[in-house]
């Protein structure tokens, strides 16, 4: 069963695959929405840059340096986070490594392709002698439209989902979609699905589900929300490096939100500690700190701007 059902908005979609063959291979959907959110995200920043005054055709060569960088980051920030998912006794070398490799089913981190970007574009700014906050803010349009994109990756794979929900968003996925042999204690007892989930199975037409808060779409649409309020500011923007700021900030605000839904987080070790709800939590902390402090500045350089003019 590949159906996916919105039951409180009246939704079903029928047959929702995460993938099709071409002559035999496999491709998956997540793969082929993460490159048209790198295509879709080169056209707007390449249009921003014209808009701003950059030269647009230097964003080409910054998406040539940023793809494999950032999609490495993603990756490894995934199974540092993740290790005994991929390191285990007995396992062996070669199929170790095919694991790690192999992204089509996700295990991407979008912190990690962040840290990687911001890097990547720290070095690609000094070598090309332009200015990284002008840089940063430019980039942080495209990387909206890069995340809002790339959740839906996440829906086509039945993950990234949160804990059980009758919301009027809830979204229903078929036990056995997950497993056709496996009874609700082995899919609780293989971290598959939560306890609570299992408690509270909702049966559709003979078949059970679990209802789950989709919170791709919550954290998709709160990313289109934050784009919108960007896209509205950035004519009126004080100082370059502003837009990044409040994308890191607001960014940060609906995932620390949003992470808290989900059951699939990444923990630090030996703590109860999610991983990105941590980091955006001082993502927030710190882009707030800094735009108070840049504001101020830009408040002083008008104040006595103005105080010379009424001297002259």
């Amino acid at each position: 069963m590949l159906d996916i059902r919105f039951p409180n908005l009246g939704i079903v979609l029928k047959n929702v695959k995460d993938g099709f063959s071409v002559f035999g291979f496999e491709i998956k959907f997540y793969g082929i929405i993460i490159a048209f959110g790198f295509l879709m995200a080169y056209i707007l920043v390449s249009k921003e840059a014209k808009r701003t005054g950059q030269d647009d055709e230097l964003y080409l060569d910054y998406v040539l340096w940023l793809v494999i960088p950032a999609i490495l980051g993603a990756r490894v920030y995934y199974i540092i986070f993740s290790w005994k998912d991929y390191f285990q006794a007995g396992k062996g070398f070669k199929n170790t490594l095919i694991d790690i490799i192999n992204i089509r089913n996700g295990g991407l981190a979008v912190y990690g392709g962040i840290i990687a970007g911001v890097i990547v574009t720290i070095i690609f700014a000094r070598k090309k002698k332009v200015s990284f906050p002008l840089m940063a803010d430019t980039i942080s349009i495209g990387l909206l439209i890069g995340q809002i994109m790339g959740r839906w990756g996440n829906f086509f794979n039945r993950e990234a989902f949160g804990e059980y929900t009758d919301s009027l968003f809830a979204m229903c996925i078929p036990v056995n979609y997950f497993s056709a042999n496996s009874n609700l204690n082995g899919l609780v007892s293989s971290g598959v699905i939560t306890q609570k989930m299992a408690e509270n199975v909702v049966t559709i037409d003979g078949m059970h589900w679990i209802s789950v808060h989709p919170t791709f779409l919550y954290e998709s649409l709160w990313n289109l929300a934050l784009l919108i309020i960007i896209m509205l500011y950035r004519k009126h923007k004080k100082f370059d490096g502003e837009l990044f700021l409040i994308y890191l900030w607001g960014y940060g605000l609906g995932r620390v939100w949003i992470e808290g839904l989900r059951t699939d987080s990444l923990m630090i070790s030996g703590l109860n500690i999610r991983v990105s709800q941590l980091l955006a939590a001082v993502c927030v902390l710190v882009a707030s700190v800094i735009l108070v402090k840049k504001r101020m500045d830009y408040a002083e350089i008008v104040s006595n701007k103005s105080k010379v003019d009424v001297d002259e």
